[in-house]
């Protein structure tokens, strides 16, 4: 019976993996499935630029998955039992259980509002591209009224930042306002917080620093200072959650519900499970957690399928590096910030701005969707067999 692998989600951690799998295993040893929500690749680092008025661009699975032997299950996963080794799941398809051998968990995160009244009821996300077209239908309808309209960005980490920018340039009619919890682009260098001050001015921004949000109501956002500000669409980017499946599955999790693992990505208290991007408590090699990122997720994602392919084929289980190096922070479309950070995580005092940095991003977002779009471009074509007693427990693949 063949090596089934199963993974769950396919964002840019879960694509990369199930890429670089299907053509280094063999697939007369090896069948490789997917479980996604949804049938295409969406393209999450532009989902700012999609609510503000840009066309969503999605690459259906099925081609991003031609000719690699991998199959798709579009459904959503309700629960993991790592003791049965299966995955429930419901879905078009219909539902049911899903058996592994090997489980890659590769769910993402989502907009959290962290218990605060109203938000999840009045404040829109850009977590997920359902979410980001219906904030880009309000913004639609609010550009079309005479008097415009009020826009609140909640957050001031990079999502926020990117989405206030996005908003303010795209859509100059509408008034934005970006609540920071403390001094804007705090974990920036100073000249790249001068340059991301000087970005808002000039796109009209306005930004309240040191201010708690209290709750967010139908037509304006309650601060903790008693302030009120209008709000005809109120913008949640104040941090990101991951799905509690992990957490109810009994996987051993952070107080976040991240799934803490070893260096190569393997769940500590289920070896047969890895987690990748979002999903993952990995420590860096300055001894800190990587931060939910794409870079992240392309980090955590190499090292877990180098750690399956090592233990599956009997070789040595080659080590990535796990670094974080830089922050690129979108200011619109002609404009964007680089900074550099060293090995502590901490913001380096050069930073490069302007419309060469906003180039620059640009041609990453686009040479990420191209590698996602073909997941097993330049790897070996030889696939290694499975040895005879792979280091991995002893499975159940049930259909």
């Amino acid at each position: 019976m063949k090596h089934h692998i199963v993974i769950l989600g396919a964002g840019y951690a879960g694509v990369y993996v199930a890429g670089n799998l299907a053509r280094r295993l063999s697939a007369a040893d090896v069948r490789i499935t997917v479980v996604n929500a949804v049938p295409d690749f969406v393209e999450r680092m532009r989902l700012h630029q999609v609510a503000a008025g840009r066309a969503a661009s999605a690459q259906r699975l099925l081609d991003v998955f031609a000719g690699t032997g991998i199959r798709l299950r579009v459904a959503r996963v309700t629960a993991v039992d790592p003791e049965r080794q299966v995955v429930a799941v419901t879905g078009t398809e219909g539902g049911g259980e899903l058996g592994y051998d090997t489980l890659v968990y590769a769910l993402g995160s989502h907009g959290d509002v962290g218990g605060v009244p109203g938000a999840a009821e009045h404040a829109f996300d850009i977590a997920a591209l359902s979410s980001a077209l219906r904030l880009r239908e309000r913004l639609n309808g609010l550009d079309r009224r005479d008097e415009g309209g009020n826009v609140v960005v909640v957050g001031d980490g990079l999502t926020g930042i990117e989405t206030a920018t996005e908003i303010a340039e795209s859509r100059p009619r509408l008034s934005v306002t970006l609540v920071a919890r403390g001094e804007l682009g705090a974990r920036l260098s100073a000249g790249a917080r001068g340059h991301l001050r000087r970005a808002c001015d000039r796109l009209g921004v306005t930004v309240l620093e040191h201010t708690t949000v209290a709750a967010v109501e139908a037509t304006r956002v309650r601060c903790a200072d008693g302030t009120a500000l209008a709000s005809d669409a109120t913008v949640w980017t104040a941090g990101f959650a991951v799905s509690p499946i992990a957490a109810a599955g009994g996987l051993e999790i952070t107080d976040t519900g991240r799934i803490v693992v070893d260096r190569t990505m393997r769940s500590l208290s289920h070896p047969d499970v890895y987690a990748v991007g979002d999903s993952v408590h990995a420590i860096g090699d300055n001894g800190r957690p990587l931060p939910m990122s794409c870079a992240s997720a392309g980090y955590t994602g190499g090292q877990a399928f180098r750690a399956i392919v090592g233990r599956l084929t009997g070789v040595k289980v080659a080590k990535t590096r796990l670094v974080y190096t830089y922050n690129h922070i979108s200011l619109g479309r002609r404009d964007a910030i680089l900074q550099l950070v060293d090995g502590e995580g901490q913001a380096k005092p050069a930073y490069a701005g302007g419309g060469t940095s906003a180039r620059v991003k640009a041609a990453l977002l686009r040479m990420s969707l191209w590698a996602n779009a073909h997941p097993t471009f330049g790897l070996p074509k030889r696939r290694r067999r499975l040895a005879a007693t792979p280091d991995v427990p002893a499975g159940k693949v049930m259909v």
